[in-house]
């Protein structure tokens, strides 16, 4: 949460807390009260975009919480885990997801955790020996759905594949989907009928199209969170299956989009302590399989994917590592083996990458901050304070017209090229960085592939193939040159949570 709040917000806090600064102490409510920090979701609210969140994690998880809730403590999920007097003083995480802004006015909610939306007693629809954990008796999927009606809203709330099939985007405007009692299934695991779960991938188009009705624009964040709970257990095999999920959703998403006019970044919060190596290993080797050689110490084989830490460790026979060359690693549920045993595997300490196209994507290359990427997403779509940068657009005439609203897209075309860890100063009311530009300098070149959409950089380069750089793309600014004409969009897809805003 501590760095969801830093990817989210933009403010760097402290362990276990979310959406607060760092004057937030661990489970002080107290302490919470003047250290809300605002969210990519109030800044596209206020813009009068729609909003969304899917995740195959419970919607009151670490990730997805530092979207639209403000708490001393992540594990506040619900009430059961909260003092006495923190119950009088502070919401719980579900609660101010229903209740308050922004998350009673969030488009689509997609993902699991019915366990702290019910009230102690209530029976689970789906998992019948399971009740909810709530103690203060509030039925917050009721109170989500009554809210809607006396709103005269477009909703529906959905618990299970059959009735999220039925669901037409665009009759709908508001969503709310629980469809697990705690996280969703792994994808090996899903049940893939009416009575099971949809997919990351079609969770996550069904967002869209309902988002993208509105043509001021939409954000979502999708959460590829169980990535990290098969980790967790140094299962690679059940980590990877969710990283190709993943990867079909961001494909799926591109589908339903265009990068001419939406921002897309991927990136992580985190790294594993899983380590990828081998001795003349071939290739087309299975990534879950074996070396192609044994040890050369005590001679017993080792997988290609180990751990540094985590429940794989095991030292059960008296010569030493155990021997598992009876075990199939291939299996679903084989467990890697790890050098230091642990309950459950820890994260690493190493920078992860942050990759991104379209609109503004110059703004993330080099070695950044996370507490950066909030703030460069939002003045790359308009949404910072400075919009110095930003115009409307001819065509937002009419329709500012209407509702006395002027959406506002970015001009890009006096801003500096995208060489390498130089860009515009987004802190500032100032465009450029302090630090003076040299007339030319070289551009950190991106190839995007052509077939997305024709010279969608302006004139750019010849079709040179030894040039090395892909036509159309506009060497001078390291980006597009069609701004004026175009309405940014934005995803941000993540090998642990993704963002998309379209507008």
């Amino acid at each position: 949460t501590g760095c969801a709040t830093a990817l989210m917000c933009g403010v760097k806090t402290n362990v276990n807390t979310v959406g607060v600064d760092h004057r937030a102490k661990f489970e002080n409510c107290i302490d919470s009260y003047n250290t809300h920090v605002p969210s990519l979701i109030d800044w596209a609210q206020k813009h009068d975009k729609s909003t969304g969140i899917v995740t195959n994690t419970r919607l009151t998880h670490g990730t997805p919480s530092a979207l639209y809730a403000h708490s001393p403590s992540r594990y506040w999920e619900d009430d059961s885990r909260m003092s006495h007097n923190a119950q009088i003083m502070c919401k719980d995480i579900a609660r101010q997801l229903i209740e308050d802004k922004p998350g009673r006015n969030i488009n689509v909610l997609l993902g699991g955790g019915r366990r702290h939306l019910l009230p102690e007693g209530e029976e689970d629809r789906e998992e019948r020996d399971q009740r909810g954990r709530r103690r203060d008796g509030k039925h917050l999927l009721d109170e989500w759905v009554h809210d809607k009606k006396q709103r005269s809203l477009h909703a529906e709330y959905v618990w299970n594949k059959g009735q999220f099939d039925q669901i037409n985007p665009n009759r709908t405007d508001y969503l709310l989907g629980v469809f697990g009692y705690s996280h969703l299934d792994f994808e090996v695991d899903r049940n893939k009928g009416p009575s099971g779960d949809p997919s990351l991938m079609e969770m996550t188009v069904k967002a869209i199209q309902i988002l993208k009705k509105n043509s001021n624009g939409f954000f979502l964040m999708v959460e590829g969170g169980r990535i990290d709970h098969a980790h967790h257990h140094n299962n690679a095999r059940r980590a990877l299956e969710e990283v190709a999920a993943l990867d079909d959703t961001i494909a799926a998403a591109m589908q339903q989009i265009s990068i001419t006019d939406t921002l897309i970044v991927v990136t992580a919060d985190h790294s594993h302590v899983i380590t990828f190596g081998g001795d003349n290993t071939p290739r087309g080797n299975p990534i879950t399989g074996f070396d192609s050689r044994v040890s050369d110490v005590d001679n017993k084989p080792y997988t290609t994917l180990l751990y540094g830490n985590g429940p794989g460790y095991s030292h059960a026979s008296p010569s030493g590592r155990h021997n598992i060359s009876s075990i199939n690693p291939l299996d679903v549920n084989f467990v890697q083996q790890s050098a230091v045993p642990r309950r459950y595997e820890t994260h690493s300490g190493e920078d992860v990458p942050v990759y991104a196209i379209g609109p503004g994507s110059y703004l993330f290359s080099g070695t950044i901050e996370q507490s950066y990427i909030p703030h460069a997403i939002a003045y790359a779509t308009c949404m910072s304070p400075d919009t110095s940068h930003c115009e409307r657009p001819p065509s937002d005439d009419a329709s500012a017209a209407k509702t006395h609203r002027h959406s506002l897209v970015p001009n890009f075309h006096n801003m500096a090229p995208s060489y390498p860890n130089v860009s515009p100063n987004i802190y500032s009311n100032n465009n450029m960085n302090n630090r003076p530009m040299p007339a030319s300098s070289p551009v950190e070149e991106r190839k995007y592939p052509d077939y997305y959409s024709p010279n969608q950089y302006g004139g750019g380069q010849n079709s040179d193939p030894n040039s090395g750089r892909t036509p159309g793309f506009n060497r001078e600014f390291g980006f597009w040159s069609a701004a004026v004409e175009l309405q940014p969009q934005l995803i941000l897809l993540s090998l642990m949570w993704l963002l998309l805003l379209f507008g």
